[in-house]
């Protein structure tokens, strides 16, 4: 198992009016992060928020290319980000304690804190597809190249974790400073993590650890 310490890129916030930042997304331009009774849109290069969507919003939070998910307490709402309108909610997975939210393969995955649990979910049911066990505190959620991500967020301490999707093994832990918890976080397809700063009100941007895909020579 690889670990290192998480490197910082940016950090947001606190931002006027959000006491805290759940779920975290990116549609690609924004990062979308959760604020209780908000969704805000942020511009990643400016740090300024430009627009805001009121919708119940106090937990994870997902984007499938089109629209947004949120989760809020025992629903997942489906929302148009043009709009703001919930357009339909599926109920959330039994057990409570619902987390992270991220969108890959056609599947929402839910995080779930204390299940300390993953699940893959049908986005037009609810109904629960798979479940994936993790050893730690289960925040944000995340997909990028085929790789699992997942954040933790116990006490004073919080980290990244790669793991696998099959056996919940750890594959790679990227270790927060202390004192620096992640609640929601999102990969934005590439080299960068946005991570929800909980009631920090911040929004921090990590560096994904490289992959070197092919050799290099002098």
């Amino acid at each position: 198992m690889k670990r290192s310490a998480a490197e910082i890129l940016h950090e947001h916030g606190p931002f006027p009016g959000a006491d805290s930042v759940h779920g975290v997304t990116y549609d690609g331009q924004h990062i979308w992060f959760a604020s209780g009774d908000k969704l805000n849109a942020l511009d990643p290069a400016s740090g300024k928020t430009l627009r805001s969507i009121d919708v119940a919003a106090n937990a994870g939070t997902a984007f499938d290319g089109r629209y947004l998910f949120q989760i809020a307490e025992d629903r997942i709402q489906k929302i148009d980000p043009q709009t703001g309108q919930v357009l339909t909610t599926i109920p959330t997975p039994p057990g409570g304690g619902i987390s992270g939210l991220a969108w890959a393969e056609g599947s929402l995955w839910v995080g779930q804190h204390r299940e300390r649990k993953i699940q893959q979910v049908d986005p037009q049911t609810g109904a629960v597809l798979r479940t994936i066990e993790s050893n730690r505190f289960v925040t944000g959620v995340t997909w990028v190249d085929g790789e699992l991500w997942h954040g933790t967020w116990e006490g004073d301490e919080s980290e990244l974790r790669q793991i696998d999707s099959r056996t919940g093994e750890v594959l790679e832990r990227l270790e927060m400073p202390p004192g620096v918890g992640v609640s929601g976080l999102e990969s934005d397809g590439g080299d960068r993590f946005f991570c929800g700063g909980g009631n920090s009100g911040k929004v921090r941007t990590v560096r994904r650890p490289r992959r070197d895909s092919a050799v290099s020579s002098d």
